[in-house]
């Protein structure tokens, strides 16, 4: 070309054979009614098409040097010419001007002409309606596919932008308003042209997802500083703290606890010494679940791998710590980060499915050996306080969530159908289903393989309930300190079940170490299932159980970050990066 190319427009084309010649021709024809000849150029952007697209574009591309074909988004419009090409001037002289950096056509504006069926039309206002509302957009309609960039100001906005699907073009409007780039929005005429594109997954959980990652990023996450995050947890706990006495008598339930400490101090030392022994166990089923994805290590290690993890998610919010042990096994042992994501998924399925199997077991025993307790246990659960109502109902989603998932799972492990990827492809045949199948499929198949190996699933599974039992034998230990008049064996029985529901009240990252819905829970079903018990006791003991646990966790993590020379910060970081990348759609 004689001129240097000013303007670019790039038509993202997928499966667009019947119609990408045209629309080339008419783009071209367009833009050289008020273009000089040589300083334009049609950049047709295909990637993944399944029909002659890509071997139509590069003839076009080799007979007229005004087109390219890439795999690459610069500035585009709908290949379908459902806006209307009378407005490409106004579109690309507003940036081309100077006076913008970014220009979009609106179908949401005063004086825009766009017929939309309410097919279309309400799942785009919607959506816009979300964006302007949580993104603080000015912005009236944010896919509309007519968009001219800046190329200077684009590139600078591309470092921070995530998406590179359907949520793209939104991303890199809210991001250019937020850096303060000129952004014009003006009305255009729209026709609706072939099926809407609508998709139940991609939009409802693509997009939905994308909002709130966004809405993270740009307007929670950077006001999210320790200080910030030390005053706030101090003031929930003073509120707490506050409102305590209008439900019970703060000093009874310090008296409960004084006096199983001062009376005997014994059983509490014993309860700690018991929940120790379970974590050399932990580290046993760690390493068998790492063998079946190919790994060879030594218990103490993953035991001190586990210590680590699990602090983190004692001092870290949103079950952070989960990552750190992949961090860990990558940098001490260069165990790859998509393993050690793996075995943590398969870790967290057989301890689902342990504690609600206990939970479930015993219930049964409870309702055979005396059925009025389930009419107690009803009773507290609608009646009680909000807190123990929520504990309960999310350790029976989860509960029930859990022996879902591992059920089909288990059955599916020796079958050679894709179960996974047929039920996504029913709700939609979008790339970006193919995407969460993916995801999907890969956590399946990680558990499969345990799953698939009988001798692997039976000794995970005997460990895993090992673990859960001394679990429930350090409750019991507690509250034998508090002097309950309880016979041993229901008083084992009634632990079993109170620690399991506990244990999955707190699997939702709804606070640090899931401290206040374990007391909730557990607090709750023992003053259900045994009347002798008063509330102050069994919170007491909630508490006193839960903080010998927690004691000996960041003990043993301390000893184990000091012994493996981990950062736990850094490890939270790095881990959270390497969560990023793994979660990311594959787009090579």
């Amino acid at each position: 070309m004689s001129r240097a190319v000013e303007v670019s427009v790039v038509l993202p084309a997928y499966n667009e054979a019947d119609t990408i010649a045209e629309t080339v021709e008419t783009t071209l024809d367009a833009l050289s009614s008020f273009l000089p000849a040589g300083s334009f150029t049609v950049i047709v952007a295909e990637d993944g098409c399944e029909d002659r697209t890509p071997e139509i574009a590069d003839r076009l591309a080799a007979g007229d040097e005004r087109v390219r074909h890439v795999h690459d988004t610069l500035v585009y419009f709908d290949t379908d010419l459902a806006t209307d090409m009378s407005h490409l001037e106004e579109l690309v002289e507003s940036v081309r001007s100077g006076e913008y950096h970014v220009a979009t056509g609106s179908r949401w504006l005063p004086g825009a002409d766009a017929d939309r069926p309410a097919k279309r039309g309400v799942p785009s206002l919607g959506f816009n309606t979300l964006v302007r509302l949580f993104l603080r957009s000015d912005l009236r309609d944010h896919q509309c596919g007519f968009k001219a960039f800046d190329r200077d100001a684009l590139f600078d906005l591309l470092d921070g932008v995530e998406d590179d699907h359907w949520f793209w073009d939104t991303e890199v409007l809210v991001r250019a308003q937020r850096a303060g780039c000129r952004v014009r929005e003006f009305p255009v005429d729209w026709t609706p042209k072939g099926d809407s594109k609508v998709d139940i997954v991609r939009d409802v959980f693509g997009m939905g997802s994308q909002i709130v990652r966004t809405w993270w990023q740009l307007s929670v996450s950077p006001r999210l500083t320790r200080r910030v995050s030390l005053a706030a947890g101090t003031l929930l706990v003073v509120l707490a703290l506050a409102l305590l006495p209008l439900y019970l008598d703060p000093a009874a339930v310090i008296d409960r606890m004084s006096g199983a400490w001062q009376t005997h101090p014994e059983l509490l030392v014993l309860s700690g010494a018991i929940y120790l022994l379970s974590w050399p166990i932990r580290g046993m089923r760690y390493r068998d679940i790492l063998a079946e994805l190919g790994y060879t290590e030594r218990v103490g290690f993953l035991t001190g791998a586990v210590f680590i993890s699990q602090t983190g998610n004692l001092v870290f919010p949103a079950r952070a710590g989960d990552a750190v042990r992949a961090y860990v096994v990558k940098a001490r042992r260069s165990i790859p980060y998509p393993s050690g994501f793996a075995s943590l998924a398969v870790e967290r399925v057989f301890d689902l499915l342990t504690i609600t199997g206990l939970a479930g077991a015993v219930l049964l025993g409870l309702a055979v050996a005396d059925p009025s307790s389930l009419g107690a246990l009803a009773s507290a659960v609608t009646g009680g306080r909000a807190s123990g109502r929520i504990a309960v109902a999310v350790a029976a989603a989860v509960g029930a969530a859990a022996v879902g998932v591992t059920a089909v799972i288990v059955a599916s492990a020796r079958s050679d159908t894709n179960y996974v990827r047929g039920a996504v492809r029913r709700l939609s045949t979008d790339s970006y289903a193919d995407y969460v199948a993916g995801v999907l499929e890969r956590f399946t198949g990680d558990v499969q393989r345990i799953a698939g190996n009988r001798r692997a699933f039976v000794r995970t599974g005997a460990t895993s309930l090992l673990i859960w039992t001394l679990d429930v034998l350090t409750a019991v230990a507690v509250f034998a300190a508090f002097d309950v008049d309880v016979a041993p064996v229901t008083l084992l029985a009634v632990g079993f079940f109170a620690v399991s529901v506990g244990n999955l009240a707190k699997v939702l990252p709804l606070s640090p170490g899931g401290i206040g819905l374990y007391e909730a829970a557990f607090s709750l079903l023992v003053v259900a299932l045994l009347p002798s018990v008063s509330t102050a006791t069994a919170l007491g003991a909630a508490i006193v159980d839960h903080a010998i646990k927690n004691a000996v966790t960041i003990a043993g993590g301390l000893v184990s970050m000091a012994w493996l020379n981990v950062s736990l910060t850094t490890a939270v970081e790095e881990s959270k990066a390497a969560g990023d990348v793994e979660a990311a759609p594959d787009t090579d």
